[in-house]
């Protein structure tokens, strides 16, 4: 009988040089994947994509070009929201049988937007060890180009493609007190930023573009005036993420534009209901822009 060929040694080259991929424990590994520039990998992502006993992914095309570029040859496996339910058994029972296996999304971490968490669910249900490598994230490159406040944020997924369900998910989201992320569809990006306006007002937003890419874009404005742009120059080419800044926080160059719109729905009704009326047109908060039209008549000698 022919004696069973060795095992070639798990690796991968980054600027040249070969390097050896240590062995994993049994356990589900997360790897986040880069977004765009290839060049912003981790070396623990590569030394886990490499030397994992199975690679999961979304598209194994998609993976192959990450692999090829750091020199990992490796077989991988489908992993998608059309085979979950008969790929996730197999993961589940290769971890239990003592093996490593690692996740890895198209683009960005796994689980954000993408499939996996009932993966993870059943690996914990299992008792198995589940680990996270942290890494490129399109939500947290938005957010943090954006200019918008960092402190809370709510990521919001896809809002629904249909008019009404998507005013609805907006309503739903208008008084968080945090920034908002979103990912959305070049082509539904317009339609998307006028529901965001008449729903959310007129807040301070970004929409993020082909980031980490060659010609990765950061537009910000308001929602109506980018709502405009959009509708004018059509949709924009690459993956978007829009961010629209919490309820309340208007820009400094909106100051004066508010007041102007205060003064003028109150010269037509009651404070309380201009003030009601202003924070739907511009995402305020209603008490404070009460007090700021009391201000305002006072200043004019009014009450």
């Amino acid at each position: 009988m022919k004696p069973r060929e060795a095992e070639k040694p798990k690796s991968f080259i980054v600027g040249g040089a070969e390097i050896a991929a240590p062995p994993l424990q049994p356990a589900l590994y997360l790897v986040a994947t880069p977004i765009g520039n290839l060049s912003d990998i981790t070396l623990r992502a590569l030394e886990t994509l490499a030397g994992a006993d199975m690679l999961a992914c979304e598209d194994t095309r998609v993976t192959r070009v990450l692999l090829q570029r750091y020199g990992i040859r490796r077989r991988m496996t489908a992993y998608h929201e059309h085979n979950e339910a008969e790929a996730a058994p197999r993961l589940i029972a290769a971890i239990e049988e003592g093996k490593s296996v690692a996740l890895a999304s198209d683009a960005g971490t796994p689980l954000v937007s993408d499939p996996g968490f009932r993966l993870v669910q059943a690996a914990q249900e299992k008792g198995l060890r589940v680990v996270p490598l942290p890494g490129p994230s399109a939500v947290l490159a938005a957010l943090t180009a954006s200019g918008l406040a960092t402190d809370s944020f709510l990521f919001a997924g896809f809002l629904p493609t249909k008019t009404k369900q998507r005013e609805n998910r907006l309503e739903a989201l208008a008084a968080v007190p945090a920034t908002l992320v979103f990912f959305e569809s070049p082509r539904r990006l317009a339609a998307s930023l006028e529901a965001m306006e008449r729903v959310l007002g007129k807040r301070q937003a970004a929409v993020a573009r082909e980031l980490t890419k060659a010609f990765e874009e950061v537009r910000r404005g308001t929602l109506d005036a980018l709502a405009a742009h959009y509708a004018e120059a059509g949709a924009p080419k690459g993956e978007v993420v829009v961010c629209v800044a919490p309820p309340g926080e208007a820009g400094p160059a909106d100051a004066e534009e508010t007041d102007r719109l205060l003064l003028a729905l109150a010269a037509e009704m009651p404070a309380a209901k201009a003030a009601g009326e202003a924070a739907r047109m511009t995402g305020g908060r209603k008490s404070e822009l009460y007090q700021r039209l009391l201000e305002l008549k006072e200043g004019r000698g009014g009450n």
